[in-house]
């Protein structure tokens, strides 16, 4: 998939663990797992919005596109 999630990037900058991350946001840590893992189909924007609340960040410094040409 073109798009690439840089979610534990941003989690080890701001030395946030993943569960900590799923209780402030109200999601579950497997579900977050998926996401971070790149194994997602989809996002909320609730979701997304909630996330960058929380690490203080733009959606670009979590979502990425890369060209597989």
């Amino acid at each position: 998939m073109a798009i690439v999630v840089n979610l534990d990037v941003m989690l080890a900058k701001r030395k946030m663990s993943s569960l900590e991350l799923a209780n402030k946001i109200g999601i579950t840590q497997a579900n977050l797992s998926i996401l971070k893992t790149g194994k997602a189909k989809a996002i909320r924007f609730s979701t997304l919005d909630a996330i960058c609340k929380e690490l203080e960040c733009q959606p670009a410094d979590i979502l990425e596109y890369r060209n597989e040409d």
